[in-house]
């Protein structure tokens, strides 16, 4: 891919992003976790750093911060995504980005919501405080889940479409890939 079309694709996901972080959504239902996957799948590897990372920075610096070792977890949860997108790029498929999308948000669930039970001060620091901070997490898996599954199967799905429509009648340039 061109390098002027990675920028405009990275810089549309960035858009996509941080809008998605700011406008009023219902709770953990944005495109972060499909966008780290998209952009590992089929962009460069500084390309799709570059668009996790700043639409993570951009989005705080208006949401504001919270604890530090919180935010990682964030961070890192979503940078796991992005290793899944890797493993995604080789092959392309439905159910491959199916099972990434559905093991990115449960890897989410789990890494951020271990951090929440020890590192905040909601639940007391024993196995029935983590269940506790599990389960209450629940409803908010739920909507984060949709969320990921609604934005992969746009992203994924739009740029398969367009490289269907290529092979099958010409439609496009040049493979986006």
């Amino acid at each position: 891919m061109s390098t002027r079309n990675s920028l405009i694709i990275a810089l549309s996901l960035i858009i996509v992003g941080v809008s998605g972080r700011l406008l009023p959504h219902p709770w953990n239902m944005t495109p972060i976790t499909a966008i780290a996957l998209f952009s590992t799948t089929y962009l460069s590897l500084r390309y799709s750093l570059a668009v996790f990372f700043l639409t993570m920075v951009v989005a705080d610096f208006f949401l504001g911060t919270y604890q530090w070792q919180i935010m990682l977890a964030v961070y890192t949860s979503f940078a796991l995504a992005g290793v899944i997108g890797l493993l995604i790029r080789k092959k392309v498929s439905f159910g491959k980005v199916a099972l990434g999308t559905i093991a990115s948000s449960l890897l989410f669930f789990i890494v951020t919501n271990w951090a929440v039970w020890q590192f905040g001060s909601m639940y007391t620091h024993t196995f029935g405080g983590l269940m506790q901070s599990y389960t209450m997490a629940i409803p908010f898996f739920k909507n984060s889940l949709i969320g990921d599954l609604f934005y992969a199967t746009l992203f994924f799905g739009v740029v398969e479409y367009g490289l269907v429509l290529h092979s099958k009648f010409g439609f496009l340039k040049k493979k986006f890939v």
